[in-house]
């Protein structure tokens, strides 16, 4: 057998083989109904920056605004100079069960012209949930990683994002999320992947533990369980069932293709009924050269332009190979090798497989 063509295409494609399924915790497959984390979002000024602020009408508004609220009032036919200001977007995450007056991660996005936020300061923003409601407000001196720099030519460097920048345990949580967790007679598992036998199984390792009729599948994703409604016990309940082994169930015979970086990814039951595969390239390439036909001085003729056109053509000499019926996942990665397809060419095969019915798994082209 030829290496050459399998490091070939090891190099241009990666082709992934999944093994198979081992038991796993119930934590690592699937997550508890109402547990979950919660987006807040807020809009604020970042001051204190080297002259890489901007000066727009938004931010000459809110600039005001934060004046006015502490008792400065402008005229409307004031523009300050706001070159060390810009305006801001604060986003976070907010963990389930965080409780007020702990500590939270903001990240600050610059939503105007400003060149940059390092150095700056973000002043107090109030960092309000999707009912409108203030859970937490942030403030603080920004980490940017990236950083720009402009020389008198017009010429810039710039490495990273320097108009984005992190708080760390920037933000102050106001209030707390109210969470179904200790409410209700029952606990519900979403399976991160849903799978009828997946959920199934996991119905049935949490019975054999707790015993008969205590967890029943719902659908593919979600198993409900009964639960004590004391808060305290459900913790510990909760404690000894997302260690329970399940073994989830394979996935469905998928080939999954990215066109853009030549990435293939095919399951392990991928599969082919009997086929024959033909390979072969054929290229032309057509390379015009334009010259020019000068005659003497004395000569008495005229300048002619002329064009040169050179054909070359190739055709690489490729084999036949066949399918038997059952073909493994392995041999069909063997075949293709030999053939020394690329990318693309293996593409346009399991394209061909597939429309020809012989390609036993669905193909998914992203």
């Amino acid at each position: 057998m030829n290496i050459k063509p399998i490091l070939a295409l090891i190099f241009t494609a990666c082709m992934v083989i999944t093994t198979p399924t081992e038991a796993q915790r119930l934590k690592d497959i699937a997550n508890v109904q109402g547990v979950r984390s919660n987006q807040l979002i807020g809009y604020g000024l970042v001051v204190g920056l080297p002259g890489t602020g901007e000066k727009t009408q938004y931010t000459e508004q809110t600039f005001k605004t934060m004046l006015k609220n502490f008792g400065i009032n402008l005229p409307d036919s004031v523009r300050p100079k706001v070159k060390n200001v810009a305006v801001v977007a604060v986003h976070a995450d907010m963990p389930a069960f965080i409780k007020p007056g702990q500590t939270i991660d903001v990240t600050v996005s610059s939503i105007g012209e400003a060149k940059s936020l390092r150095g700056g300061t973000l002043i107090q923003t109030f960092m309000k949930g999707v009912d409108g409601n203030v859970y937490a407000i942030a403030q603080g001196s920004l980490v940017v990683s990236g950083f720009s720099a402009d020389g008198l030519d017009g010429s810039s460097v710039i490495q990273n994002t320097p108009t984005v920048g992190r708080i760390p345990s920037g933000a102050i949580v106001e209030r707390s999320v109210l969470s179904p967790f200790a409410s209700g007679d029952h606990l519900t598992f979403n399976l991160r992947r849903a799978d009828f036998s997946t959920a199934k199984r996991t119905a049935d390792a949490i019975n054999d533990l707790l015993g008969p009729g205590m967890a029943r599948a719902l659908d593919a994703s979600s198993i409900q369980v009964s639960a004590p409604r004391d808060a305290s016990q459900r913790v510990s309940f909760l404690a000894t069932l997302e260690n329970v082994e399940v073994e989830p169930a394979d996935e469905s015979a998928k080939v999954i293709v990215n066109s853009r970086t030549g990435t293939i990814v095919v399951g392990q039951n991928v599969q082919l009924l009997p086929a024959a595969v033909t390979h072969g390239g054929l290229t032309v390439t057509i390379a015009e050269a334009t010259q020019v036909s000068q005659p003497n001085a004395l000569a008495g003729g005229e300048t002619v332009v002329t064009t040169n056109t050179t054909i070359d053509v190739q055709q690489d000499d490729r084999r036949m190979f066949m399918f038997n019926p059952g073909t493994t996942l392995d041999e069909l990665v063997r075949a293709v090798n030999l053939v020394g397809a690329a990318p693309s060419d293996v593409l346009a095969i399991l394209e061909a497989l597939k429309v020809a019915g012989a390609l036993h798994g669905e193909l998914i082209i992203i």
